[in-house]
């Protein structure tokens, strides 16, 4: 995710004494504000047997505690004329509120409350797996596309967590307890594995007072120790085939890549975020320019790089459909040879200067909104780093040259660190029917 602010005197954070971070951003802009709580718990903290405890978690918390009853938490949102959910994804799990800025002790009393007080009973246990179960056909299953992902994802990580779905293997759903969902609420959610974030017109002071008052009584816990997990360095091309019913074929490739380690020394990854824009950051990018446009070799294509990960670990990736007529192999062939011209003859000063002002511009345009500038503070935070590196952010992308965009091509964009994912489409049957239906908590 592009990250991108100017210094803000308007962001404070604060600590309350049971170890629960406070980050507030002042946006006197409208009378409105927008709350989340970050847990610092995802797949990534799964163990084998147990995939996708962390998203049944997620939803388990809509329903209920001793004094709102499951369903109600909703409900009581929606009276005040506000809008909620929640998502899980490899790093975290979030829960927000976006409100009219007087509820806001309305989100801080029910967020609190669940973070302490949250019932789990074998009766919603039950009816919620089975909802879950529904999603993961719905997303993964029956979705050609989503399949080649999770089975890239399994082989490009060999050790690491992040070759899991968030989602959760199907086996390990079926066979899912509500011991499970208890145990992953008692290790991880705790006010001093969590963050709390806040963006609107409210005053910074009065919203650290509020928060002591809701959730300052809450007790720290003794979090489990993590272990460190890293990746084996990848010796050699890995590939991986699916063979799904499919209108297209379609290809995804990825090479391992650090994300930022260290936000004052690092310059890898910032290079490597240019590098992304400059394949495929707008439509005047090489890739679309080139394979889609030029050549019309596909139909559509795209280069990505996220520059942040708690798990420590990246994928530069490049992905795309081919034109009909074209194989996959027309396309592998001609995306590699995209990433050959780079590591040969570098990257023009014009388009880095393109790029830069595109991800710069992007996201200042992006920072029109609350929530987004929310996602951005509690992501940061989360991840393990200081709100303030999005202060840096801007001189760092400035600062990368186009000796350095190439050097990051030569160095990690190598046939034996590849990983490539196919899609194989086999025939649609006219009876098939989808597996899974669409799931709203």
């Amino acid at each position: 995710m592009p990250i991108t602010v100017f210094a803000n005197p308007l962001i404070k954070e604060f600590k309350l004494d049971n170890g629960l971070k406070l980050v507030v951003q002042e946006d006197h802009r409208a009378p409105v504000v927008v709350s989340q709580v970050w847990y610092r718990a995802g797949s990534l903290d799964e163990v084998n047997g147990k995939t996708g405890v962390a998203h049944v978690l997620e939803h388990m918390m809509f329903k209920g505690t001793k004094s709102v009853p499951a369903g109600q938490f909703s409900r009581l949102v929606a009276a005040a004329g506000g809008k909620e959910n929640a998502f899980t994804s490899t790093d975290y799990t979030c829960y927000f509120q976006q409100l009219e800025k007087s509820h806001l002790p309305l989100s801080f009393k029910l967020e609190a409350d669940r973070m302490e007080n949250l019932q789990l009973t074998e009766e919603e246990f039950a009816k919620e797996i089975k909802v879950v179960m529904e999603e993961r056909r719905w997303r993964t299953d029956d979705k050609p596309q989503s399949q080649v992902n999770e089975a890239f994802q399994g082989v490009a990580y060999r050790a690491h967590p992040y070759s899991r779905p968030v989602i959760g293997f199907m086996n390990d759903l079926e066979n899912m307890t509500v011991a499970d969902a208890r145990e992953w609420y008692h290790n991880w959610y705790a006010p001093n594995n969590a963050t709390l974030v806040v963006v609107g017109d409210v005053k910074a002071d009065e919203v650290y007072q509020l928060a002591k008052q809701y959730f300052g009584k809450i007790k720290p816990k003794a979090l489990p120790e993590r272990k460190p997990q890293v990746e084996p360095a990848q010796i050699g091309e890995r590939r991986v085939v699916v063979k799904a019913p499919a209108k297209l074929p379609y290809l995804l490739m990825g090479y391992h890549v650090p994300p930022v380690i260290n936000p004052e020394a690092d310059w890898e990854p910032y290079a490597l975020e240019v590098l992304a824009g400059v394949l495929s950051g707008n439509p005047a990018a090489r890739l679309n320019q080139s394979l889609v446009r030029d050549t019309q070799l596909a139909i559509d294509v795209d280069a990505g790089y996220d520059l942040l990960a708690r798990g420590r670990q990246s994928l530069f990736s490049l992905d795309g459909t081919p034109s009909e007529g074209k194989t996959v192999r027309d396309l592998e062939q001609a995306l590699i040879q995209q990433v050959e011209k780079i590591k040969q003859t570098g990257v023009s000063q014009q388009e880095l200067d393109r790029v830069k002002a595109g991800v710069i511009a992007a996201d200042v345009y992006q920072r029109d909104s609350m929530f987004y500038q929310a996602m951005q503070l509690g992501t940061i935070e989360t991840i393990g780093f200081s709100w303030k590196i999005l202060e840096d952010y801007p001189n760092k992308l400035r600062a990368v040259t186009a000796e350095q965009v190439q050097a990051v091509a030569k160095k990690y964009l190598l046939q034996d660190n590849l990983t490539i994912a196919t899609l194989d489409p086999q025939p649609i049957s006219p009876d098939a029917k989808p597996q899974g239906k669409p799931h709203v908590h």
